[in-house]
């Protein structure tokens, strides 16, 4: 089988077996088309590779050219391409083994957290209980009093992500009894289960432990007497999703006039942000976090240089003055 040939069943295979787009399937054959003439290339009047002599040497070539004008997701994707066209060719018995499979493709940046400013945080965990209603349909009063202890529910909600950092996984796999008062003197959330099976304990916060405290009547009444214990509860009285959390996170923040993108997640980071500025060590917000590598909180120094040069060009007089050319 020669690259003609090969490449006209490879199109056929990812249309008909793999069921790809008409567009991903341009995107398959672009990028194996352009490794051919790539080698085509080097190889000069030689012309084609065969694809029996199909090596990792000539992939690996081909992305180093590449490097300097592509990005990683771009050199990503232009392997995942050349390791699906090698194990089709191992699929048709063209080639004793792919040749793509074991070149490692390159590490993406990781983006940088989006924290809110201390301001915006302070409007999203008060907006439940300082601003009207996220619905504007007239409500009976049952309505209207079950929307009263729902408020209170996601005051809670946020005040204790925002005051410990939590997952918003963690935050709805909560029990009332992961709420300790009394062991240490200080209210402490027991995360029993938190990301790899690890558990830990967190500080909460006045304000948060104030916000849980007017929820939990609110909370027994939305409960009723249902055996399971989740701290955080629907309307119907059964634990709270991430999903859910997302949503009344989303609304309160438009409530609150906040017009940057707010996430559970974005409170988490602006936990470790605000902690962070204000002088808190880098392996405390690693404990309270529960990022098993320190090398995952060290992403919040970068975010916190950003803030603090922001800070300084926009308030320092002569931050913006350049340097005289000689």
């Amino acid at each position: 089988m020669d690259w003609d040939q090969a490449i006209a069943a490879f199109a056929t295979y990812l249309e008909v077996e793999r069921a790809y787009s008409p567009r991903t399937l341009d995107v398959y054959l672009r990028d194996v088309n352009a490794l051919r003439d790539a080698i085509r290339v080097k190889r000069g009047a030689k012309g084609d590779l065969p694809l029996v002599k199909l090596s990792a040497l000539e992939i690996r070539g081909q992305l180093a050219e590449l490097f300097d004008a592509n990005g990683p997701a771009t050199l990503a994707r232009k392997l995942s391409s050349m390791k699906a066209f090698g194990r089709f060719l191992v699929k048709r018995g063209v080639i004793a083994g792919n040749p793509a499979a074991g070149i490692r493709g390159p590490k993406k940046p990781k983006p940088l957290p989006r924290a809110l400013d201390v301001d915006d945080a302070f409007r999203l965990v008060e907006a439940p209980t300082s601003t009207g209603r996220t619905s504007h349909r007239a409500l009976s009063p049952d309505e209207e009093a079950r929307h009263a202890l729902l408020r209170l529910r996601d005051a809670a909600i946020c005040e204790l992500i925002y005051s410990t950092g939590v997952r918003v996984s963690e935050a709805v796999g909560l029990d009332v009894d992961d709420i300790d008062r009394d062991r240490y003197g200080v209210p402490l959330v027991l995360v029993r289960h938190g990301k790899g099976n690890k558990s830990r304990q967190v500080p909460l916060g006045g304000a948060a432990d104030r916000a849980l405290l007017a929820y939990l009547p609110a909370r027994r009444t939305l409960a009723g007497d249902a055996a399971a214990r989740p701290l955080f509860v629907n309307a119907g009285g059964t634990r709270l999703t991430s999903r859910s959390v997302q949503r009344l996170v989303r609304a309160w923040a438009i409530a609150g006039g906040i017009h940057a993108r707010a996430t559970p997640h974005g409170l988490r980071h602006s936990f470790a942000t605000h902690m962070l500025d204000e002088g808190v060590d880098l392996r405390s917000i690693q404990e309270m976090l529960g990022h098993a590598s320190l090398s995952s909180t060290q992403i919040y120094t970068k975010v916190s240089l950003d803030h603090l040069m922001k800070v300084y060009d926009a308030a320092h007089p002569r931050a913006g003055v350049l340097p005289t050319k000689k």
